[in-house]
């Protein structure tokens, strides 16, 4: 989604809508947004900055690696683990989005809002958005498939949400031992727990991944923390 004006214009329109209305500045950047097709101003600021965030992730991703992509709702998480994905088929790599929130056309349509580049490549990300996704499930879909190869997983915390399926804890292990030995790279949205207090600290980390069960989160190799516009990439393992 392209905007009508570079961000910094924006962020000038919404100073002096405050200035003349008497808003507060974040109404005002809420509202600014919302024009723009978003629901709240930092839902743009993380779409603009997971392009050039995305580029930098990628490359510093090695063979094998356990990605976490994690954010409260609304501050970019899922767009930027869909613009990982459109930046690894541009570099020539195999992508697959296996999502347990989105329906198979939601996804399509925010993967398509994304892909600006010349050609398009979105049509080529592979789509998985059955229920029954969880480790078994994703090992047997990407088998064979080459080394950095990139698959993002949404969420981690559905992954074992049905009684069936194995614990969190034993589908992490499963899927770690796949990476180290196909060398596929794999990544998971997050969820922050709501106890994260942005008063106290600017962004979230590994401290603040949402739990219901208990996980070793020492199993992934890095991870990306965002929040209002800011992220910061950070080794884990």
């Amino acid at each position: 989604m392209k905007l009508s004006a570079p961000i910094f214009q924006l962020k000038r329109r919404a100073k002096l809508m405050a200035r003349d209305t008497k808003l507060p500045l974040h109404d005002a950047l809420d509202q600014i947004a919302r024009e723009e097709g978003f629901a709240r101003w930092s839902a743009l600021s993380s779409h603009m900055a997971a392009g050039s965030l995305s580029r930098t992730i990628l490359s510093r991703l090695d063979d094998g690696d356990l990605l976490l992509l994690a954010s409260r709702r609304g501050h970019g998480k899922t767009t930027l683990g869909i613009q990982l994905l459109l930046d690894a088929v541009r570099a020539g790599r195999q992508a697959v989005f296996f999502t347990l929130e989105l329906t198979e056309a939601q996804a399509r349509k925010q993967i398509q809002s994304l892909d600006e580049g010349t050609p398009r490549v979105s049509d080529t990300i592979d789509v998985v958005t059955s229920d029954g996704i969880c480790a078994d499930y994703v090992v047997h879909h990407l088998a064979g498939m080459k080394r950095g190869t990139l698959a993002v997983i949404d969420y981690l915390q559905l992954l074992d949400q049905q009684r069936s399926k194995p614990a969190l804890a034993e589908q992490l292990t499963v899927l770690k031992a796949f990476a180290d030995r196909t060398g596929v790279v794999l990544g998971f949205i997050s969820q922050i727990d709501r106890a994260f207090d942005h008063e106290d600290r600017r962004l979230p980390d590994i401290r603040d991944i949402r739990l219901p069960n208990l996980v070793d989160l020492g199993i992934f190799s890095k991870a990306c923390f965002l929040h209002d516009g800011e992220a910061q990439l950070q080794n884990v393992a």
